[in-house]
């Protein structure tokens, strides 16, 4: 095998997010649903025998050392491969979105260069690298809608019935750290049990950093209260933040399509407005073998 092309990271929504706590160490503690959708970025592999790594930007220009050429450069140097590989993106999922983008992609690196260089890698030895890269990396590379616990690392599939979604993708964007910075954050929400989200999955809980970021971002709150102006005639669920955001989503009844939403306003230019549905699993899942 020389090459894998046309290889989809599909992005995330956070269905909820509370906090639930804090560590001693400072690491928030909290419980979240991390679902996939068909928004994605697509990635191109081709195998080089000189044992160099090398990454082509094919839509929107990413930072030289980004999460997907640190993804490749780590499992090159824990097996000692003496293979490299050229890697092209079509970058479409956006940044600094709570969407998941980058730790997406890393993953589908990981999970591409295990097989494209046959190193044959289990599950949890790529989660493990993944972790190392970033918290939201394992689920990516897990590959199914999950429960997730702890920092990040505590992850229990999960199924969720087909459903709709709009996202909306103000150009604005947050940092993380800031919001969890912020001595306003709320860190002390009542942990929840699966089986009471499962009674309303799309309507459970709310996002603690939401209330925050509004407030370094004021984007979001113009994103909700559109949606919320599409409630009556469309039954949109109320809208709320993805992860840190800035993009808000709203489940929408299945087959909705954007000309049925209310007139998107003139002041919003460069904002992505997408409808997407869920993911059962992700593109890759089954690339990596499960047995330890």
């Amino acid at each position: 095998m020389n090459s894998l092309h046309h290889v989809l990271a599909p992005a995330k929504l956070n269905l909820f997010l509370h906090i639930t706590g804090r560590r001693p160490d400072g690491y928030h503690l909290l419980q979240s649903v991390f679902m996939l959708i068909d928004w994605f970025d697509t990635l191109h592999f081709d195998l080089r025998s000189d044992g160099q790594i090398s990454r082509e930007d094919l839509r929107t220009p990413l930072p030289a050392d980004d999460l997907i050429t640190r993804a490749a450069r780590l499992l090159q140097q824990t097996t000692g491969t003496s293979q490299g590989v050229h890697i092209a993106i079509e970058k479409s999922i956006p940044a600094e979105a709570g969407m998941g983008g980058g730790s997406s992609d890393a993953a589908t690196c990981l999970l591409s260069l295990n097989k494209l260089w046959n190193l044959k890698l289990n599950l949890n030895q790529l989660a493990a690298l993944g972790l190392k890269l970033g918290a939201d990396v394992p689920f990516f590379l897990r590959g199914e809608n999950a429960w997730v616990e702890g920092v990040g690392e505590v992850i229990t599939p999960i199924s969720l019935a087909a459903a709709q979604f709009l996202v909306v993708k103000p150009p604005e964007g947050l940092e993380t750290a800031k919001i969890f910075a912020s001595e306003a954050l709320k860190r002390d929400t009542k942990p929840a049990t699966i089986s009471v989200f499962a009674a309303n999955p799309y309507g459970f809980g709310q996002n603690d950093l939401q209330p925050v970021a509004q407030r370094l971002c004021p984007q979001i709150s113009e994103a909700i209260a559109w949606l919320e102006s599409a409630r009556l005639a469309t039954a949109v669920v109320k809208g709320r933040m993805t992860g840190s955001g800035s993009a808000v989503f709203a489940q929408v009844p299945r087959g909705t399509d954007l000309s049925q939403m209310p007139q998107v306003p003139k002041t919003w230019t460069h904002w992505q407005i997408r409808m997407c549905g869920n993911l059962e699993v992700h593109p890759q899942k089954g690339w990596a073998s499960s047995d330890d």
